[in-house]
């Protein structure tokens, strides 16, 4: 058996340092203090650091009078949630200034109005810092190149208006132009140069073009100020190729897609093709302009050709169709700004917008009686589509705006 030992404690005296050991070690105890810092896991980063940077889709839902915020992962093509802010009833058309750090909102409900939101540029978040009255119900909105304006058409009140936009980004409520003009304008935008305008007339089947005054946002009706096009067509939105030379169509009423050249020096556009962005199988007449003879007898209805967008690259292009629910996709021809039809594409139920992320490989389509949104990856060979997944937006959604942040 072992004797229990005692036990010893010896006590140190401590080491006494030097002036010059004092300050060595305070120096070393500070550098371990902030590599510690530096390491602490993620309790110092902000809530919203999984949502910093990269892509972010802005989703108006019209019937809940919100928008919806989602982030795009470029590599999962998972779409997140990040939030949903209140707008207002009927909160419709969007457009998202060309620095990207605004989002403009069009109110379609009493009292008409223009929302102006701040874009959180690491989060996507959005802060609205403005809202001013607009001339009337604005089907749709746009910005100058520089910014400075915002462009705008009223379907039932037939007019175009401009409003200034201040250095602060906020849209100021009186217009520098208000311009009667012909039957159901439905889009207006600035060309890529922003020396001309161009305004799609539902109602008349006409493309009324104008000479844009970028200093003080004015516009002069260009020589001719229309573009005829083929009747009982009904252009509805509009966009160009990446270098400027040719425009394209949609025509709501015929179900069709329009070509045409743009003369960079005069503004005016020709015509070139017009093809059918209805599904092959479909009971449409719509015919390429070529076929002159049978051109003017095309007169389908119940047809819903609605949105249209082109790739960044300028190789393929776009079109909802809300009758079939479908997405009609295109090929370009670089050179000669003709199209290909590649096939069309089933979709969420009234598909009435559609965007295209800012690197040109995925598309988005906004079912307008569905609630839901669809994604597809773009095939940057052939221009296909290959659905991906639906994601929930709310009622009603309506018009996609998609921005990207380094």
């Amino acid at each position: 058996m072992k004797k229990k030992g005692k036990v010893f404690i010896h006590f140190t005296h401590p080491k006494r340092y030097s002036m010059s050991e004092k300050r060595s070690v305070l120096k070393y105890r500070i550098i371990m203090v902030i590599i510690a810092i530096a390491t602490i896991p993620s309790i110092f980063v902000p809530i919203n650091e999984s949502y910093s940077e990269g892509t972010f889709v802005y989703v108006s839902n019209g019937e809940d009078g919100s928008i919806s915020i989602l982030k795009l992962n470029q590599n999962t093509t998972d779409l997140d949630l990040v939030d949903k802010v209140p707008a207002g009833p009927k909160v419709m058309h969007m457009a998202v200034s060309p620095d990207h750090q605004l989002l403009y909102a069009s109110i379609r409900s009493e009292p008409y109005s223009v929302l102006t939101y701040l874009i959180n540029t690491h989060a996507g978040n959005l802060t609205q810092i403005g809202k001013v009255p607009l001339p009337a119900n604005m089907v749709y909105i746009s910005t100058d190149n520089t910014g400075r304006f915002l462009l705008s058409v009223s379907y039932n009140e037939e007019m175009i208006a401009i409003n200034p936009i201040s250095s602060n980004g906020t849209v100021q409520p009186n217009p520098v132009q208000v311009i009667s003009t012909g039957e159901k304008p439905h889009s207006i935008r600035n060309d890529l140069s922003n020396q001309f305008v161009y305004v799609p007339h539902l109602g008349m089947s006409q493309i009324k073009q104008f000479i844009f005054d970028e200093n003080n946002g004015t516009l002069i009706p260009n020589k001719p100020e229309g573009v005829r096009t083929n009747d009982n067509s009904g252009p509805r939105h509009i966009e160009f190729s990446p270098d400027n030379r040719f425009v394209y169509v949609s025509n709501e009423i015929d179900g069709t897609v329009s070509a045409y050249v743009l003369n960079n020096k005069t503004g005016i556009l020709t015509e070139i093709q017009r093809l059918s962005a209805m599904p092959r199988n479909s009971n449409s007449q719509s015919v390429d302009i070529d076929n002159v003879a049978n051109a003017g007898e095309s007169k389908p209805i119940n047809l819903g050709v609605a949105d249209i967008h082109i790739t960044p690259n300028g190789k393929w292009i776009y079109v909802s169709e809300r009758n079939s629910s479908t997405i009609a996709a295109f090929a370009v021809d670089s050179g000669s700004g003709y199209l290909t039809h590649i096939e069309n594409y089933d979709t969420e139920k009234i598909p009435r917008g559609i965007g295209i992320d800012p690197k040109g490989n995925f598309l988005l389509a906004a079912g307008q009686e569905s609630g839901y949104l669809s994604a597809y990856k773009i095939n940057n060979e052939t221009g296909e589509l290959m659905y991906l997944n639906r994601y929930e937006s709310g009622k009603g959604p309506n018009w996609i705006e998609i921005v990207e942040f380094d």
